[in-house]
């Protein structure tokens, strides 16, 4: 017999319950998105480009991609540190003075109907349900991030806004003015969003057996 013959058989372990985040705070994970592409620039300059990608619908919402990339010009250490910070670091709940801070880069959408959304009104509470949340919502869900060295720095981020824009055109607004950006915009036919929306396809068509 050998050593390992009689060893009492691993018992089960319990099923963890997986609860689904609210549909405010990220898109659908059963659903394969229509995508949108946009490849359109918010601004250009000898310093800075920023473009807004493409833009992912689902059933919910859409998810927003926006590039960017940033060459130093003639930036002390301690300037072009503070520039590379505010490239890489879209907190989903920084309050601080730097989103709220005239020169800081800033993102936001306006709807159709007139309702705005921006990073800066997230709050931690909404996810504990303190405090309520009834949209629109922006919210930074990853992407490629960036990377940057002393000459340059680039990335791209995605944003989950809820809820999906329709009946009309969609404004994403973009505004970073220690970089010589003023506020600008790209904007998104209402066409196209109800065009992608009603090609979102679910992933699961039939029920697990058993």
């Amino acid at each position: 017999m050998s050593f390992f013959d009689d060893l009492p058989a691993r018992p089960e372990r319990p099923r963890q319950p997986n609860p689904a985040p609210p549909v405010w705070a990220s898109p659908p994970s059963d659903e394969l998105p229509a995508v949108v592409p946009l490849g359109k620039f918010f601004y250009r300059s000898a310093q800075m480009v920023m473009a807004a990608k493409s833009v992912d619908v689902f059933s919910t919402g859409c998810r927003i991609e926006v590039v960017w990339s940033v060459r130093r010009g003639d930036e002390s250490d301690r300037g072009w540190s503070r520039v590379t910070d505010q490239c890489l670091n879209f907190g989903p709940y920084r309050r601080d003075s730097e989103y709220g801070r005239d020169g800081a880069v800033r993102f936001g959408v306006a709807f159709p109907d007139g309702r705005k959304a921006t990073i800066a009104q997230l709050d931690p509470g909404m996810v504990g349900g303190e405090v309520p949340v009834t949209g629109p919502v922006l919210m930074p869900v990853g992407g490629g991030w960036g990377s940057g060295n002393d000459d340059e720095v680039s990335g791209s981020n995605r944003f989950w806004l809820w809820p999906l824009p329709l009946g009309g055109d969609t404004r994403l607004v973009a505004q970073w003015n220690d970089l010589g950006m003023r506020e600008e915009s790209v904007l998104i036919a209402g066409e196209q969003l109800e065009a992608a929306a009603a090609n979102v396809q679910k992933y699961w068509v039939t029920p697990l057996p058993g």
